[in-house]
């Protein structure tokens, strides 16, 4: 039986397995974790509005009993295209199938990427070490015990309200960044409401900084104008056009020369595919390190191997200079048309050209306060906005208990502002190096 070997469990990775689900093919989906995250939620968790588990639902779940469909738990080390395997073992110094696990390589006739993106920090000094990225669970639910800890320490020794302990510099102006900056503003107000913290609520700043004169750069200039108004009034400071030179475990230097003192920067300033398993096929990759695919979304010179979602360079449409966003929507279509291109070749039939079907755009700036931009043009906002992106939202969360938990969660905070799981896990010396530094677990 033919062998298809998906690696990731992102929205792309399960699009593409339900997609073959049923199909005369032997799916193996292979991911480090064994839970599906629902990637756009991962500000609420870092910022104490959702709990970890109700982003995160368990693969095997997902696929149940599909008889043709299984589940490897395993870390990537190294695509073999030649051999047309997936190796688990460390190939720096050559693949041997008689080596020591290599005996575990899962072989394969298609291969379908879909291993995402990680955080890019542009080679800026101190970013990789002292910036906290917001891209996994665990990014976030090491940034909420280390946001929680700051308002600990400042209210546990007052001193520490003015060396920069209660200020919050996120790097990033597109929606992750609007996002957590708008949820960390809520965070700041709901302690002085109901935790009783001792320390005034003007004594901490949530500074957002971009390198553009706007926000959200995709979206219609109204919208913009929106989100940062919106920003604003909620005490957050816009530091547009403006570029982060230097990060180190105290403060933040700008490249205009400002500093900002600070023990928390929060990291959505771009991803990149370089340094992920997509990287291994040694192939052409375009900017980011996405890599290159063509109209059927088939990796040039690696027969049998397809790229979707983030690690890839997908044409808007056939001929298109232009690539597709890195979106959840994207990732789910292309996860899809790539499932359909195996079961065609099967059947004899003729590759289909991949044509990104445009949904709109979302982004919430708060409470009641959101953005919806639709495919023809018309921007909602504010409470009409964050009706229709909380609606979506539930539509593509994975798992009954995990739509009703959110559910409940999030209209519970409609009418009871004060509520959330702010609850540290985490000891100081788990989420704190002895310099103050963000630990890299």
């Amino acid at each position: 039986m033919h062998k298809v070997v998906i690696i990731g469990a992102g929205f792309g990775g399960l699009a593409a397995a339900r997609a073959l689900s049923g199909q005369e093919v032997e799916v193996t989906l292979v991911d480090q974790r064994n839970f599906h995250t629902f990637l756009p939620l991962l500000y609420e968790v870092a910022t104490a509005g959702l709990d970890p588990g109700d982003v995160a639902y368990p693969v095997r779940a997902v696929i149940g009993r599909t008889p043709n469909i299984g589940f490897r738990l395993g870390t990537v080390t190294g695509i073999v295209w030649q051999e047309r395997v997936v190796c688990f073992n460390d190939t720096k110094s050559g693949h041997d199938r008689l080596a020591a696990g290599c005996e575990d390589d899962v072989p394969y006739d298609s291969l379908i990427l879909a291993s995402g993106a990680i955080a890019n920090f542009f080679g800026i000094p101190g970013a990789a070490e002292y910036a906290l990225p917001l891209y996994t669970l665990q990014d976030a639910r090491h940034l909420r015990d280390h946001l929680l800890l700051r308002l600990e320490e400042a209210d546990g020794e007052l001193a520490h309200a003015s060396d920069g302990t209660l200020n919050f510099v996120v790097v990033g102006g597109g929606p992750t960044g609007v996002e957590v900056s708008g949820a960390i503003a809520e965070l700041l107000d709901m302690p002085m409401e109901r935790d009783g913290f001792r320390f005034d609520r003007s004594m901490a700043r949530v500074v957002l900084i971009d390198g553009l004169d706007h926000l959200l750069g995709p979206f219609k200039p109204s919208a913009q104008r929106y989100a940062e108004e919106t920003l604003s009034a909620r005490s957050v400071e816009l530091a547009m056009g403006k570029m982060v030179a230097r990060i180190t475990p105290a403060e933040v230097e700008l490249n205009d020369g400002t500093v900002i003192a600070t023990r928390t920067v929060i990291w959505a300033g771009g991803v990149t595919v370089s340094g992920t398993v997509a990287t291994a096929l040694g192939t052409p990759t375009a900017h980011n390190g996405r890599l290159l695919v063509d109209s059927t979304l088939a990796v040039s010179g690696c027969p049998g191997v397809f790229a979707i979602g983030d690690c890839a360079a997908i044409p808007v449409s056939t001929g298109s200079e232009l690539t597709c966003p890195q979106l959840a929507q994207v990732a789910i279509q292309s996860g899809r048309h790539a499932a359909a291109q195996i079961v065609a070749g099967l059947t004899g039939r003729p590759r289909a050209p991949f044509s990104y079907r445009d949904r709109g755009i979302m982004a919430t700036v708060g409470r009641r306060a959101a953005i919806a931009q639709l495919r023809n043009g018309l921007v909602l906002r504010g409470t009409v906005g964050w009706v229709a992106w909380f609606s979506l939202h539930l539509v593509y969360l994975v798992g009954f208990r995990n739509k009703m938990t959110v559910f409940v969660n999030w209209w519970w905070r409609y009418l009871n502002w004060t509520s959330g799981p702010r609850v540290i896990f985490s000891s100081e010396s788990d989420v704190e190096v002895e310099s103050g530094a963000p630990t890299r677990e």
